[in-house]
């Protein structure tokens, strides 16, 4: 049985200030989790500091300007990188028509903005789980 902390790759996609992935970060250390924040990267350089990282999950912030075709660009890297069980999810600015197409593109759950910290870190808790796949 592992006894590592869950580690979340944390990052925004679109155009805004740090403030939110900083608070979220914070918040996460505080709640027990390994946070590698990457600064607002393509989706390459997103998967490639994943996979450098060995993360369990990836949380993304949405900020004006983020590009859903960046997610789903995200999604099929993990396939071809064969990370499929890195879960991500996303949260904030997106057009709520946008979010059926990021769920379909493989985003496990969207949190619109408002969303509370402690709403996700419950989520989190409830559905995070350490990935067994880093360590063969």
């Amino acid at each position: 049985m592992s006894t590592r902390t869950i580690r979340i790759l944390m990052t925004k996609l679109g155009d805004g200030y740090e403030e939110a992935v900083g608070r979220l970060s914070f918040a996460f250390r505080e709640a027990g989790y390994e946070i590698v924040y990457v600064e607002n990267q393509r989706p390459e350089a997103i998967i490639a500091s994943a996979l450098q990282e060995s993360v369990d999950h990836i949380g993304i912030t949405t900020l004006p300007g983020a590009k859903i075709e960046d997610i789903a660009r995200m999604m099929e890297l993990l396939k071809k990188e064969d990370m499929s069980y890195v879960r991500v999810t996303a949260g904030g600015f997106l057009d709520y028509n946008d979010i059926d197409k990021v769920k379909g593109a493989g985003v496990v759950e969207f949190f619109p903005k408002g969303t509370s910290i402690s709403e996700l870190i419950i989520w989190a808790k409830d559905n995070i789980k350490l990935t067994d796949d880093w360590s063969q």
